[in-house]
């Protein structure tokens, strides 16, 4: 395998660092990597908070929704019950009014028995 060959040189000073450089150079990079952990570390608890929030927002629609739901079921219960009250007034009435019929329709063939048994006709031939 071929080594690395650079196009342009290096300047000297980059390869030669002393040890005071070196951990200076460290010291900002892990210091930046400090940084850049506790800007992680609050976005988090930022969207932590966030999602807590919204999951707290979302519990109180639920619960809101649930309630309109069970009030609207229970109308629906009472609207459903005053409806088959009526309808089983209704049904009592038409009983009623059939039973009252029927005797109309028995009155009046019996007196048409009795009015076509009390004529005379003449015989048959």
């Amino acid at each position: 395998m071929k080594p690395l060959v650079r196009k342009t040189p290096r300047p000297r000073h980059y390869d030669v660092m002393t040890t005071e450089e070196r951990f200076e150079r460290m010291e900002h990079f892990t210091a930046g990597l400090a940084e850049q952990f506790q800007r992680e570390r609050e976005e988090n608890r930022a969207l932590c908070r966030d999602t807590e929030r919204k999951i707290v927002l979302l519990a109180e629609e639920s619960r809101a929704a649930d309630k309109r739901l069970g009030e609207k079921i229970e109308r629906f219960a009472e609207e459903s019950r005053a409806a088959d009250q009526r309808l089983g007034e209704k049904i009592d009435r038409l009983a009623e009014s059939d039973r009252l019929l029927q005797q109309r329709i028995e009155s009046l063939v019996s007196a048409m028995g009795q009015f076509l048994s009390n004529l005379s006709l003449p015989p048959r031939q």
